[in-house]
């Protein structure tokens, strides 16, 4: 017998699926889920920067 019926024959309600949102403090958490690809994005924009400050340093 499972939990529904149960719960029907002891005039119970239906089980309530308890979903909670927390709010993350921490904005940059969302923004990563949001744009998965944006680390990668600015991690190579920083390598292109030290490298062409590089190649400015030595010339």
């Amino acid at each position: 017998m499972g939990e529904a019926k149960r719960r029907e024959e002891l005039g119970l309600p239906p089980r309530v699926n308890k979903i909670e949102n927390k709010e993350s403090k921490v904005k940059l958490n969302e923004i990563i889920n949001k744009f998965p690809y944006l680390p990668y994005i600015l991690g190579f924009s920083l390598l292109a920067i030290l490298i062409v400050d590089l190649v400015n340093y030595y010339k």
